[in-house]
């Protein structure tokens, strides 16, 4: 692997024009650091902590807005299912079907998922040991699947809060396959202002750099351009505009891990 894998877009679809402003701005992002670039956006987001937050539009009006980002810019695609019903239809726009860490046990998901033949990123749930994810990772083998991707999200460490523990991506790399560190939710305080979450975004680039450095392969951002506005996991979302200058420091990192 030569060129850093980035998956990166904002949490959640919040309208056409948002999505294409920061698609935009990535496409330039990617073309200039050469990188392997996979565009990310849900199109609901349901496992909201309160029953008033905004979940997306939803399945059938968030894959055409993806499927045009795909058409304009040329993107590969990452979004999540909730259902294992929403594989197929998510597999043909989506290049990478991603399950989501509360939900990364659910086997009917995982084998809608794996049937697809698309790339599988799957997040290990907060309340996992790495080394369960064995179990994850053999329901998509044996449902025909080996295209996996492994990503490190944080794991609960008390009340409201997650900590990474880098020895968990050297765990996960044992399995063969690669490991991606979601730097911006691994700095959620889940359920942290109460009905909603919170998050502290100010150390996701150091976060991003100490997992690199401890081995994984690839990395997941979500991105905003003005976070303390957005929709969904604004506290732990990065500024789009600071995005590639933060990029550039992490790739001093991965340049010197991989030899490059």
């Amino acid at each position: 692997m030569n060129k850093m894998m980035l998956i990166a877009g904002p949490c959640v679809i919040e309208s056409e024009e948002n999505v294409f402003h920061i698609a935009d701005k990535m496409e330039g992002i990617a073309r200039r650091l050469d990188l392997d670039y996979y565009f990310k956006a849900s199109f609901d987001k349901a496992n909201r902590t309160s029953l008033s937050s905004y979940r997306g539009p939803g399945l059938e009006n968030g894959l055409r807005i993806l499927e045009k980002v795909k058409k304009t810019f040329g993107f590969n695609i990452a979004t999540d299912i909730h259902e294992p019903w929403q594989a197929d239809p998510t597999a043909n726009v989506a290049d990478i079907i991603q399950i989501p860490a509360f939900l990364c046990r659910q086997t009917d998901l995982l084998v809608a998922a794996a049937k697809t033949g698309k790339l599988i990123n799957i997040k290990k749930a907060q309340f996992l040991a790495p080394w369960d994810m064995k179990n994850v990772i053999k329901k998509i083998e044996e449902s025909g699947n080996h295209n996996i991707l492994l990503c490190e999200r944080g794991t609960c460490f008390g009340y409201n809060t997650l900590i990474v523990d880098m020895t968990g991506i050297v765990e996960m790399k044992k399995f063969g396959y690669p490991v991606v560190i979601d730097a911006t939710h691994s700095v959620q305080k889940p359920g942290g202002k109460g009905d909603r979450t919170g998050g502290n975004r100010e150390y996701v680039e150091p976060l991003a750099k100490a997992a690199i450095a401890a081995g994984a392969d690839a990395l997941f951002f979500e991105v905003h351009p003005d976070p303390d506005q957005a929709l969904s996991d604004g506290p732990n979302m990065v500024n789009l505009y600071d995005f590639e200058e933060m990029l550039k420091r992490i790739l001093l990192v991965y340049n010197s891990v991989h030899g490059l």
